[in-house]
């Protein structure tokens, strides 16, 4: 099978298309024919091995310290399944299936991947009907984190939340979460992004590249950091006394009740995937260096099944 494989860390050019084994599932696996991938900020940092100076050694002990450990990269993806071991009891062949790789051995920018029906740190389930692939590739990760995050700051309606870096994957579902519940919503992003963000629910924009948002006279009840490039510190100047910031920075746990969560909105139309680009997976450098700009607005999909 062909897969996109890297062997250094460095730029996108470290990513190879290259002929692999097709892995076998175990008796508590299913294999997954993979139809959609995507880029997330997770599989730039792994492949480049942009760690902040503190955490640059212990990830580089986790991940491999002189060459990366998982030579396939790809955090979440879409699928059918194709076979499956014999404990495998939540799915069947033929389903429609999307979730995440956190933690395998392997990623996804192959066409296929082999996938335990529960693990500690990942999760799937069943495609939300209504999605196509590509779709729902972008939906787990991006989808999961803001709303793991907005629970954590026991976001509720009538509440002001402010949302830096709206435009992003995560900033883009933590938009839509905020407006579903109530919460008003103002989203700091660039200009060009401003039709984008409103589209997802977004009561007031405000543009980072030309005011500090700090220095916004509004009080927030929650500022919600969706790229990982303020602080806490700016973010209390417009914060109310009891005010809570919430960070991508901030540890985060994938749990398949949101993932369950995540897929019935989904199916119910409240939320949405917003893919800027897809490339094919034999372009998987050209998408890579696309997200290196740093200005991609949601999600960049990768199509492998065809």
């Amino acid at each position: 099978m062909k897969a996109a494989v890297y062997d250094t860390y460095g730029p996108p050019n470290v990513l190879k298309l290259t002929e692999v084994e097709k892995p076998k599932p175990k008796d508590n696996e299913i294999l997954v024919k993979i139809h959609a991938a995507t880029v997330t900020s997770g599989d730039v940092r792994l492949r480049s091995s942009d760690f902040p100076p503190l955490f640059w050694l212990p990830a580089r002990l986790i991940f491999g310290l002189f060459r990366p450990k998982k030579k396939i990269l790809g955090h979440e993806l879409a699928g059918v399944v194709e076979g499956k071991g014999k404990n495998v009891t939540k799915f069947n062949i033929g389903d429609s299936v999307f979730g995440t790789t956190t933690m395998l051995k392997t990623g996804s920018y192959a066409e296929y991947i082999c996938v335990p029906q529960d693990w500690k740190h990942g999760v799937i389930d069943l495609k939300p009907a209504n999605l196509n692939f590509q779709e729902a590739a972008a939906l787990p990760i991006g989808g999961m984190t803001a709303l793991y995050l907005l629970e954590k700051a026991k976001m509720t309606s009538g509440q002001k939340v402010l949302i830096y870096g709206a435009s992003g994957s995560v900033g883009s579902y933590a938009a839509q979460f905020a407006k579903q519940q109530g919460a008003a919503v103002m989203a700091v992003c660039s200009k060009p992004n401003f039709d984008m963000v409103r589209s997802l629910g977004a009561d007031d924009l405000t543009d980072y590249k030309t005011e500090d948002y700090s220095l916004l006279k509004d009080k927030f009840d929650i500022v919600f950091d969706a790229v990982g490039k303020t602080t806490k510190s700016k973010a209390k100047k417009v914060m109310n006394k009891e005010g809570v910031f919430i960070s991508v920075k901030m540890l985060t746990k994938e749990k398949s009740e949101h993932l369950k969560k995540i897929a019935a909105l989904a199916e119910e139309k409240k939320l949405r995937p917003f893919i800027d680009k897809c490339f094919p997976l034999e372009e998987i450098v050209n998408a890579h260096e696309y997200v290196d700009t740093g200005h991609k607005r949601g999600n960049v999909v990768i199509a492998i099944a065809r």
